[in-house]
């Protein structure tokens, strides 16, 4: 047993020697890590102290005594990041494919009740066959117990999940409660059910890959916030992602130094086109208000008519929802609602403020959306951003129209700021729709109904479709032009960094779920 301990301690201190990071950099082109390796690679360099390393399982059954490895399939412990705590978990398919035990169980519960306790993000790396069977009932509570642990923690601390290799069954329930998740193209995959009893039960055929492979849930599901083409690109993932956020829900996210200079930005002039249905990409918009290269984007394939993601203003982190006119025209839909509210609930939780790009028509129509309860999830991104009690701010660019305009972020629902460019056209509905229903008894009796549409639609353009009749009524707090909206938004949120809201005293609401 000695000698047994005495080799598992020489090779966990090698593993450590030589710099993990520039050591593993060089296998960038290999598809998978050992948890070792990814941990070495992820935490920084020397940072790494392991807990629970002579865990073994406790199963006699079926043989199990014969084959007993220290730590269990999982490597646990704590280090550093950029120089901060986190808290770590690492799945070793090696060792029983990964499988969880009572005690691999009771190891991750014990970092995860640190993670709490101390104020640190948690991280987990996973790569498991799921539960381990030969334990039948305990390795189903310990899922259990780690679920309940998810709970306990949202809110409270960053939980971020890595799927790096299979994650079936009870095991993805515990990825899915945390608050991001990156998977690894090619080599990972999440289900409920595998290829081989879904074919069982509905005779389609369908691989592991196309059932629940990285792409699948990047963009299919939504399941995935983002996905990495290998094991480090996922790591590095990790550490961009880390750079944006908290320890914990009582601290403000860490703030890099920055020096006001000239924050006019021409390039934001010409974005918008002069044709009100002409598309444009609000990435430009986006780039051209934050810190240069500091647009970290969440969910990227996954609902594309709205943009969520975190950047950088004036060294600040805030968190950015914006309408996504080349997909959809930018309308709200199921999905979009989706993702946009369970975005800006994350940055509520930890104190991200929120930055808000209008360029909305309306809600998509159609029975797909209806049947499928647009009015219910609509209300998930109502209802969250309502009771955000972080920073918030709106710029509308071009169109906000009926309850969409609502829904995003306007003052009405609490926001702090609502600045528009002369481009914005605030209104029910579109000129040429509202016309059809207003003057039609006019329309229909002219000589020229079509003229006389063009004529009433101008007129009512004139009218409803800018921001100043708006302005005049003090929803919107100012007219700005283009290149002046970093200028004003450094500002604004530098003037809301102390913010606070005092809300009513309730266990938790009843959000539409």
């Amino acid at each position: 047993m000695d000698d047994k301990i005495k080799k598992l301690q020489d090779r966990i201190a090698q593993a450590h020697l030589g710099g993990g990071e520039n050591r593993i950099a060089k296998q960038h082109a290999k598809k998978k890590l050992t948890a070792r390796e990814r941990i070495d690679y992820l935490l920084d360099e020397g940072s790494f102290e392991e807990m629970g390393i002579l865990v073994t399982h406790r199963t006699t059954d079926f043989g199990m005594d014969k084959e007993v490895y220290y730590g269990d399939g999982v490597v646990t412990g704590y280090g550093t990041i950029h120089g901060r705590l986190v808290y770590i978990y690492a799945q070793d398919f090696t060792v029983f494919g990964g499988a969880l035990s009572e005690t691999h169980a009771e190891k991750i519960c014990k970092v995860m009740d640190l993670a709490v306790k101390v104020g640190a993000p948690i991280i987990g790396l996973n790569d498991s066959g799921g539960a381990r069977i030969q334990e039948g009932v305990r390795s189903l509570g310990g899922y259990a117990d780690i679920f309940y642990r998810n709970v306990q923690s949202s809110g409270v601390i960053p939980q971020i999940s890595a799927i790096m290799g299979p994650c079936a069954g009870g095991a993805v329930y515990s990825p899915a409660m945390t608050d991001f998740i990156i998977m690894v193209e090619q080599t990972s995959y999440m289900f409920v059910t595998g290829p081989n009893v879904v074919k069982t039960v509905t005779n389609e055929e369908v691989t592991s890959e196309e059932l629940g492979g990285a792409n699948t849930h990047a963009s299919k599901s939504g399941v995935a916030h983002k996905t990495s083409a290998n094991d480090a690109a996922c790591l590095d993932d990790i550490k961009k992602l880390m750079e944006y956020l908290p320890q914990n829900n009582q601290e403000a996210p860490h703030k890099l130094p920055y020096g006001l200079g000239e924050e006019v930005r021409d390039v934001l002039k010409s974005i918008v086109p002069d044709n009100p249905n002409k598309p444009y990409d609000m990435h430009e918009v986006i780039g051209g208000i934050i810190d240069e290269d500091s647009f970290y984007e969440i969910h990227k394939d996954y609902a594309e008519n709205i943009i969520v993601g975190f950047a950088r203003l004036g060294g600040r982190s805030i968190g950015i929802i914006a309408n996504q006119p080349l997909f959809l025209a930018g309308v709200l839909g199921v999905k979009s609602s989706q993702k946009a509210a369970r975005f800006t609930r994350f940055c509520d939780a930890f104190n991200i403020p929120l930055l808000v790009l209008v360029d909305v028509p309306g809600f998509l129509p159609g029975t797909d959306q209806e049947w499928s309860g647009i009015i219910m999830h609509g209300a998930k991104l109502l209802y969250a951003l309502s009771e955000a009690t972080v920073p918030r701010v709106t710029v509308i660019t071009r169109k906000a129209y009926g309850g969409a305009y609502d829904v995003m972020n306007s003052k009405h629902i609490g926001a702090d700021f609502n600045f528009a460019w002369p481009t914005a056209e605030i209104a029910v509905m579109g000129a040429k729709g509202a016309s059809e229903i207003i003057f039609r008894r006019e329309i229909a009796a002219a000589k020229d109904p079509e003229a006389k549409l063009k004529e009433k639609e101008a007129a009512y353009a004139e009218k409803f479709a800018n921001p100043y009749r708006a302005a005049k009524r003090g929803f919107i707090d100012e007219v700005i032009l283009p290149e002046n909206t970093r200028r004003k938004l450094l500002k604004a949120f530098a003037m809301l960094e102390n913010k606070q809201v005092d809300i009513p005293k309730r266990k938790h609401g009843n959000i539409p779920l």
